[in-house]
């Protein structure tokens, strides 16, 4: 009985022309990238006021009830305030040197306390009821998760719509008569605005501790649309 032996090697080389062939047959021409970008200014709905109190004094025991009773006033006193978010914040201590920094001569402690809603004015209003005890820290405004969230969703309509019209400009110019997506990317942006330091917060607040008048002002959410078309003829 006779034996056949398979010609590996041209069978390999016909494995690879194929391979070649699906290849070439994958390369795409008249690809071009687009770039389309919408943006929207949002009115700011959400406040943060953050207050804080601080102290020095030789013995650390007797100045951290001192921090901690003017911190417990101060929540007591937020949160007779309804629909506003009251929260402690950070709190530390360290040591305080002498003018050759080589022996400890007291203790200074800080400690802090947040409050945050949507209500503008009844915020500013228990601004001013806490500055009596409490000192301000800092003031922001932002957007809440949803009204970022609604923004950002009309907003993906209106990229992909202003991609499509540059896509369809691009096609007429090249003399296509239509094109396809080969990819889009969507991408969102929104820049968290700074957070207003005490000396810089315009208020007009009396030396009484009135509340102070605040605008929250704007910020703009931003969605692109990154893609690529093929151009057909």
């Amino acid at each position: 009985m006779r034996k056949l032996f398979l010609p590996i090697t041209g069978l390999l080389l016909a494995g690879s022309l194929m391979a070649s062939a699906a290849q070439a047959d994958d390369v795409r021409y008249n690809q071009i990238s687009l770039r389309a970008q919408v943006e929207q200014a949002v009115n700011h709905d959400t406040m943060q006021v953050t207050f804080y109190t601080e102290a020095q004094d030789r013995d650390p025991a007797k100045l951290a009830e001192t921090i901690t009773r003017r911190l417990n006033a101060g929540l007591e006193t937020a949160r007779k305030a309804n629909g506003i978010r009251v929260s402690s914040g950070n709190r530390s201590s360290h040591p305080v040197y002498d003018e050759k920094g080589e022996n400890i001569v007291g203790w200074r402690e800080r400690g802090e306390i947040s409050i945050e809603g949507s209500d503008f004015a009844a915020i500013s209003a228990l601004t001013g009821e806490m500055l009596g005890e409490l000192s301000l820290s800092s003031m922001q405004f932002s957007l809440s998760s949803d009204s970022r969230r609604q923004t950002e969703d009309q907003l993906i309509a209106k990229a992909i719509e202003a991609f499509k019209a540059r896509a369809d400009i691009a096609t007429r110019s090249l003399g296509g008569s239509d094109y396809k997506i080969v990819n889009l990317n969507l991408n969102t942006q929104y820049v968290q605005p700074l957070r207003y330091r005490a000396e810089k917060v315009m208020m007009a607040a009396d030396m009484g501790g009135s509340a102070p008048q605040v605008e929250g002002g704007q910020s703009d959410v931003t969605v692109s649309a990154d893609g690529v078309i093929e151009v057909r003829d």
